[in-house]
């Protein structure tokens, strides 16, 4: 069977999303959809002292009524403010040059979209993750269509006979219509296992990069990827709903 992702492209996502990564063979970048503001695809979030704090690149135009392969960034200053804001946070960390090698690689990149598609590709690398996948961009497969039907097509293109997804998928998709097709939907279970953090409280929700300048080579033993079947996700949210 054939596993199939599709997400945007982000800013150095947090390790769950890297979970879900490690059992895709297919992976497709979402990026001739328009850019929501508020999204992940343009900020992610870093530790900061005993809280957390927004790293984000500042979008031309705010990134309006534009699609994610057409956003710019306002100037330059903020590559320079971002890893200033990352060694802050990452301050006292075994690893952190490892995680400011990646940095470095991945803001190397003028395009906006090739340095959020690096910033998924590159911490993939160092974690191991996903050597033999197919990537592919949205806006080369000529799928057209709108919401979970697009997304159906998008994985029949793509050979796929699983589609593994967030959580926020249950609110669109119809998972008959994908069982009809041939296509298993699943969805993620998240292991949000801990790694050392210099904090009093644990938080999984923040930058891959805190999870690799802190534990190295043995990031990987962090992630531990699982599904649902969409049916037993179903149910659960309805019990806790």
């Amino acid at each position: 069977m054939t596993a199939v992702v599709i997400t945007q492209p982000m800013l150095f996502p947090w390790p769950g999303f890297f979970e879900q990564l490690m059992i895709a063979d297919g992976y497709i970048y979402l990026d001739d959809t328009q850019f929501s503001k508020g999204s992940f695809t343009n900020r992610i979030q870093l530790l900061r002292s005993n809280d957390r704090c927004w790293m984000t690149i500042p979008l031309a135009g705010k990134g309006s009524f534009q699609k994610i392969s057409e956003l710019t960034a306002a100037g330059e200053d903020w590559k320079a403010s971002h890893r200033a804001l990352l060694r802050q946070s990452l301050l006292g960390a075994p690893f952190i040059d490892d995680a400011l090698s990646i940095f470095d690689s991945v803001y190397r990149h003028s395009s906006l979209l090739e340095l959020l598609i690096a910033s998924i590709e590159e911490p993939a690398r160092y974690l191991g993750i996903g050597k033999n996948r197919k990537i592919e961009k949205t806006s080369e497969m000529g799928v057209e269509g709108t919401s979970w039907q697009r997304v159906l097509d998008i994985v029949l293109k793509a050979s796929g006979t699983r589609y593994l997804t967030g959580h926020g998928a249950a609110n669109y998709l119809d998972h008959t219509a994908f069982e009809q097709a041939g296509v298993h939907v699943e969805y993620m279970n998240y292991s949000r296992t801990p790694w050392p953090q210099p904090v009093g409280t644990f938080t999984p929700y923040v930058s891959v990069l805190d999870l690799i300048a802190r534990m190295g080579p043995e990031a990987r033993n962090c992630l531990i990827p699982a599904t649902v079947a969409w049916q037993d996700f179903l149910k659960e949210e309805t019990v806790t709903s």
